[in-house]
């Protein structure tokens, strides 16, 4: 899809529509982009650079209200969540501005013989960033801060149902002193992008989006010789190994499962229990999604509001329905009610079943029962995706065996949306490559320099 359009997922009703570029604004938006990192990216000073960042920060904070409900009415995330990605988006930025001379200092390297040597860090150029509808200004700021900080310069490509989040970040970055060309938010089709990918002032592509996009944009991307990173999907595994609180076990396996409408990569989606707390955990589960209210994004009482689109929720209700058909059984939940969907638990869930290997973009869980430690993990890393995970334990030794045991990017023990400016972001199979937030994300896109000097 390349109509860029918003659509209020909650009642479909079409608020606005935008034309995508002409190819002469996409000519136009490239020159701006490697003028840019000409003249300001390998000119300008890292102290330049965290000052630009920092004042970013500052305008995400002040624009929160006005930001927040652009999001709520584009995707349907309620209205507090919005606000909270607003502020990480706040705290993603100003932690590259803090950060600026670890990320941009010399790393020296002892020499076997006499002299001195460094690795520097410069800029490569113009990157393009292919972002999702479901974390609008989150996904955007874990790509374009650490890479501005490194001055490379931004071309950004939202997702086509949110073109008023994309337009405001642009203005933020407008607003805030950054020169022309170094962020541009260009509303490009399908081919305009493969285009861009393969142009040579562009030197790299980072992705956040579907198994689909991730592929065919690694093929574009390889074929011009372009480093990228992907963050696609992911199916994690909330592993209940022991504890002394059920409660709170579910309470957490209820947030990690519902965190933005269950429309979040990195989302509890699997839940592996062990034999002697299954039947309990699968009741409070059960009833505690069940519970979560669904309605209008804008009440404050809304824990789940509609999904980004009718399709979208036409699909998650086609994959519980063949999942059930399959032999699946659903404990609660299930019915679709246009683009809502409530809170939804799946058993009996079986390795043969279509559902055993699928991600549900949605607020549905399964839950297994595990005879014991070995068959868990055996479980959890029985999926095509590797990019989070969790393990709740009352067992220290138990967490850091297990931890190490599962095939994943990230794992979290005893503690759920947790993540954080400085820790790094992304995955392994098909969940990815490469990595975001953190230092680390600021090593995906520079030209790691070798100083030798006699």
């Amino acid at each position: 899809m390349t109509d860029y359009a918003v659509t209020n997922p909650a009642t479909g009703e079409v608020l606005a529509t935008y034309p995508t570029a002409t190819d002469a604004e996409v000519e136009a938006a490239l020159a701006a982009a490697d003028e840019a990192y000409r003249s300001w990216g390998r000119t300008s000073s890292p102290a330049d650079r965290a000052a630009l960042l920092r004042r970013v920060a500052e305008l995400h904070r002040e624009r929160r209200d006005e930001l927040a409900a652009i999001i709520v009415r584009e995707m349907g995330k309620p209205l507090a969540a919005a606000e909270g990605e607003v502020d990480f988006a706040a705290d993603i930025t100003e932690y590259y501005a803090d950060n600026i001379d670890k990320i941009t200092g010399d790393t020296p390297i002892d020499i076997l013989g006499e002299g001195t040597a460094v690795i520097r860090r410069a800029p490569l150029g113009a990157l393009l960033g292919i972002m999702p509808w479901n974390f609008p200004y989150y996904q955007v700021a874990r790509f374009a801060a650490p890479n501005l900080a490194v001055g490379n310069t931004i071309l950004l490509k939202h997702a086509p149902q949110c073109p008023e989040s994309a337009a405001a970040i642009a203005q933020m970055y407008t607003d805030a002193g950054f020169p022309a060309g170094a962020y541009v938010d260009v509303r490009l089709t399908n081919d305009q992008a493969a285009t861009v990918i393969a142009d040579r002032r562009v030197q790299g592509v980072s992705v956040t989006g579907s198994e689909r996009a991730g592929a065919a944009v690694a093929e574009i991307a390889g074929r011009n010789l372009k480093k990228v990173v992907l963050e696609l999907g992911g199916s994690d595994p909330f592993l209940l190994l022991s504890t002394d609180d059920l409660d709170a076990a579910v309470g957490s396996a209820v947030e990690a499962r519902l965190d933005n409408n269950g429309q979040s990569c990195n989302g509890a989606k699997r839940f592996v229990v062990a034999s002697d707390l299954y039947d309990a955990f699968v009741d409070k589960f059960s009833a505690a999604m069940a519970d979560a209210t669904v309605g209008d994004p804008f009440d404050g009482d809304t824990v789940l509001g509609p999904l980004s689109s009718l399709a979208a929720a036409e699909r998650l209700a086609e994959q519980v329905d063949r999942a059930v058909a399959q032999g699946a059984t659903v404990v609660t939940g299930g019915v679709r009610d246009g683009a809502f969907y409530p809170g939804t638990v799946l058993t009996g869930v079986t390795p043969e079943m279509d559902a055993y290997r699928e991600e549900f973009f949605g607020p549905v869980g399964v839950v297994y029962r595990a005879r014991d430690e070995d068959e868990a993990v055996a479980i959890a890393n029985a999926t095509p995706f590797g990019l989070g995970s969790y393990v709740f334990t009352t067992d220290p030794a138990q967490a850091e065996r297990v931890a190490d045991r599962i095939d994943a990017g990230m794992v979290y023990v005893n503690v759920v949306l947790a993540d954080s400016p400085e820790l790094p972001f992304g995955g392994v199979k098909r969940s990815g490559t490469g990595r975001e937030m953190g230092l680390l994300a600021a090593e995906e896109f520079v030209n790691k320099k070798l100083i030798r000097v006699a």
